[in-house]
């Protein structure tokens, strides 16, 4: 169940994704930033302080290459329930985001999107490549590589000297 399943791609640069209103998005767009990659939920217990901190970190950061990848899921425990387009209003509004939220998406199971599945692949958890919960965060290098993958419970902030490793690179 939590097997590591490969991938062809080799950089996350080659997939396309769709933003919040359905509209196809090519990830080659973000070379050349650090990425944190993210499955979000607006009413998960880890909600609150994840969005506080992706926002503060977005802040800080925007301006030096870095960039934030919200995906919607809803996918544990249904805490996601809305459209894509409500999760994006919810981080917008509630939480002042200004990166990036896609469409809702799996990110487990055979209709996990193709871009988690390259994310598992690259970085699997500590009990194989299966998500555990909402709020996991990979970061990603300039050149489309997973650096690493952080659980749930792994606060935004606290990743933040592997972030500017990653920026310094």
């Amino acid at each position: 169940m939590g097997a590591v399943e490969s991938v062809p791609e080799t950089s996350i640069h080659e997939f396309t994704v769709k933003d919040c209103n359905g509209k196809e998005v090519s990830l080659e767009t973000y070379k050349g930033k650090v990425l944190l990659v993210v499955n979000v939920a607006s009413k998960c217990g880890f909600t609150e302080t994840n969005y506080t901190q992706l926002t503060e970190l977005y802040q800080k950061y925007r301006d030096k290459d870095f960039e934030i990848l919200a995906f919607p899921c809803n996918q544990f425990l249904r805490q996601e329930p809305g459209t894509a387009e409500q999760a994006k209003d919810f981080a917008c509004t509630r939480f002042k985001a200004e990166y990036p939220v896609f469409q809702k998406v799996r990110v487990n199971g055979p209709d996990a999107a193709p871009v988690y599945k390259f994310l598992k692949a690259s970085k699997p958890g500590l009990f194989g490549s299966r998500i555990k919960w909402n709020f996991t965060k990979f970061l990603v290098d300039k050149n489309g590589k997973v650096i690493e993958r952080y659980a749930t419970s792994t606060t935004p902030m606290s990743i933040e000297k592997d972030i500017q490793k990653a920026l310094e690179e």
